[in-house]
């Protein structure tokens, strides 16, 4: 038995939920960080869905790796496949990581967006995901908490997205045209 790596690229990053012995600053390539997934539990419902992120073919995506103790794998693999697999969006699978202060190659388990499932939205233009993402609620809670904790989070892992940066402030701006018509 060995240690598992974990790759984290949304509220993984933030919120792992699960113990481990190392955090290190991680990119993986061949994948690109999307908000390309409806979501219909955490950050929305089947009637009204948010908008979460998902790995999505291309590119490459800067994250964070967390490093689990062999003693511990199988309780977070575990762990990881009921919060991840709710609606069975994302396909398990390890892949080659590079940890980015040291440049070692390690496999990593990721959680990577299915495209053949009903709830991959695939590539949204800007206006819709700014429309799903101020509305969606959850039993993760809003939406734009979602998208402003991984924002905010991105400064430790050595992250600049300005292209997110762009979506929240249009996020920010909508959610205050909403209230004040309320």
């Amino acid at each position: 038995m060995q240690d598992l790596w974990v790759f984290g690229y949304g509220s993984l990053m933030w919120r792992p939920g699960f113990e481990f012995a190392e955090r290190r600053p991680a990119r993986l390539h061949g994948y690109h960080r999307s908000f390309c997934v409806y979501s219909h539990v955490h950050r929305g419902t089947p009637e009204r869905p948010g908008l979460v992120f998902g790995l999505d073919a291309g590119g490459s995506c800067r994250g964070v790796a967390f490093r689990v103790e062999a003693s511990k794998a199988d309780h977070v693999r575990n762990y990881l496949q009921e919060r991840e697999q709710v609606t069975s969006v994302y396909v398990e699978r390890m892949a080659s990581v590079v940890l980015v202060d040291s440049v070692q190659r390690i496999e990593a388990l990721c959680f990577v967006v299915d495209r053949k499932h009903c709830q991959y939205a695939g590539a949204l233009d800007f206006e819709t995901q700014v429309d799903l993402i101020t509305h969606g609620v959850g039993q993760s809670g809003r939406n734009p908490e979602y998208l402003e904790s991984t924002i905010g989070h991105f400064d430790e892992a050595g992250i600049a997205d300005k292209e997110l940066t762009r979506l929240w402030r249009a996020v920010e701006m909508r959610q205050r045209q909403l209230s004040a018509f309320r």
